[in-house]
């Protein structure tokens, strides 16, 4: 089990770390590349490749044209899941109307602008189909989650009583 997350630019980690760190968490194996669809576009080829067959889901980061998750999409029959990262006057818009709007054929999954996190997560979420420690891990992390969830709202009842 493999995750690729490629970013557009090194600049776009600050906006990938939450992702890097989710998986860290769960003990998922992934691989994290810089490559732009524009300006290393035979690297990315290259990097698709060679590493294909020995990944399950590719995420992919880019900001303003976003190119970057429907190039990988059109090279690979694997999932990707497109973060659009907020780097223009646009608030990130542009990127995710260029992530969503893909041809029929090419499909990205998309999250929200900056949602690296929900990335890593649903990444996790597809693989669990495939992988029942990793599905044990998720379904805890769910668990936890709504634990965490209850706590917070009985300490908020009590806090107004």
């Amino acid at each position: 089990m493999k995750i690729a997350i490629v970013m557009g630019s090194v600049s776009d980690y600050d906006k990938v770390k939450e992702a890097c760190e989710f998986l860290n968490m769960l003990e998922v194996p992934f691989e994290i590349r810089a490559l732009s669809a524009h300006r290393t576009s035979v690297e990315l080829d290259s990097f698709i490749e060679k590493y294909d067959d020995e990944i399950d889901v590719y995420i992919a980061a880019a900001g303003k044209a976003a190119h970057l998750p429907g190039v990988i999409a059109a090279k690979t029959c694997k999932p990707v899941i497109g973060i659009p990262i907020k780097s223009s006057a646009l608030e990130g818009m542009d990127a995710l109307l260029s992530i969503v709007q893909m041809p029929p054929g090419v499909p990205v999954a998309t999250v929200a602008i900056n949602g690296s996190k929900n990335a890593a997560i649903l990444a996790c979420q597809i693989l669990s189909l495939k992988y029942a420690e990793l599905a044990d891990k998720m379904k805890k992390y769910k668990k936890d989650m709504e634990t965490d969830t209850l706590r917070k709202e009985k300490e908020f009842l009590d806090s107004i009583r």
